[in-house]
């Protein structure tokens, strides 16, 4: 691929690297340097003239570092005479804070799109977001791809003659109804309320749960505290088994061992938008990589190609 210029932050350069291998293309080095007082300095070391610059960074642990290392990539990116510059966010962190549900808080979600606007991104190509609200926040093109088909893949290798997927809350029930399209099986959803980021309750289940094969879909999983409440209502349903699937495998404070400890959930599913530490690795944890799917919308955006037409390709 000519004049295409594809750079990693710290965050995840094993998915930067598994990208450039399926484009074709070599993954250009950075150096990121720390002054004495702290600050940070980043350098592209090669030419980004006229070219069609990719910088690819999710935004995760440690959130503020890695945003920060992004928009001081944006900004040699855009000093450096690039032709076009498209963030590459496989997660976005602050799609969390969409809306202002407690009085005097900010929308962080709207703002940091603000930021990577300001700092030079020209298009943005994100991987699911957490509400479908986030898309607007930016004013610049944005691409929003979604791990369904990678993970209908997968599960179509089960029997799902007795499957249902279950979404934990109304909010994701789209989704998960799209995904059991996918698989030609049927869709329920909890009745979920949020009261603290790790204290939520589900009422109830809403569809035909019983005595069935549960695949429990959400966009992430950090704590799990919305999974293990799910779970409870389940076994009051006496479901046959559980297997959980998500995009973005946050898995904070040994959420995948206490997930796996689970005697009822056989599996959890997710992909490598965010990199997943040696520890998290359990048995009952399946990793897929959505590494195929950027390359290929990167490349479609480079050669003016539609990239909503990959999503008729499950």
């Amino acid at each position: 691929m000519r004049d295409i210029a594809v750079f990693s932050g710290s965050a995840h350069p094993d998915l930067a690297a598994e990208i450039c291998d399926h484009l074709g293309v070599p993954l250009l080095p950075i150096r990121t340097s720390r002054f004495a007082n702290d600050c940070i300095e980043v350098q592209l070391q090669a030419n980004c003239r006229e070219r069609d610059v990719y910088l690819i960074q999710p935004l995760v642990p440690p959130v503020q570092e890695n945003l920060v290392e992004l928009l001081f990539m944006l900004n040699a990116a855009r000093g450096a005479s690039a032709g076009r510059i498209t963030v590459v966010l496989p997660h976005y962190a602050y799609a969390r804070s969409d809306k202002k549900d407690a009085p005097r808080i900010s929308i962080g979600g709207r703002l940091v799109a603000d930021l990577l606007t300001t700092a030079g991104a020209d298009r943005v190509l994100a991987m699911t977001l957490h509400s479908p609200q986030v898309h607007g926040f930016f004013n610049i093109p944005v691409d929003h791809l979604h791990a369904l088909q990678e993970l209908a893949r997968h599960f179509r290798r089960y029997n799902l003659e007795n499957a249902v997927v279950v979404s934990p809350d109304l909010g994701n029930a789209k989704e998960a109804a799209a995904f059991a399209r996918l698989l030609g099986i049927g869709v329920a959803a909890g009745a979920k309320q949020r009261f603290a980021d790790d204290k939520v309750v589900i009422s109830t289940v809403i569809g035909d749960v019983a005595d069935k094969d549960v695949i429990v879909l959400d966009d992430e999983i950090a704590k799990g505290s919305t999974v293990f409440e799910l779970l409870d209502r389940l076994r009051e349903r006496n479901v046959r088994s559980v297997r959980v699937a998500c995009t973005h495998g946050l898995f904070a404070a040994d959420a995948v061992q206490r997930l796996s400890a689970e005697k009822e959930i056989e599996e959890i599913v997710c992909t490598n938008t965010v990199p997943i530490p040696a520890q998290n690795h359990t048995e009952k944890l399946t990793v897929l990589s959505v590494a195929p799917a950027l390359a290929e919308a990167m490349r479609r955006i480079h050669n003016g190609e539609s990239v909503s037409a990959l999503f008729h390709d499950a």
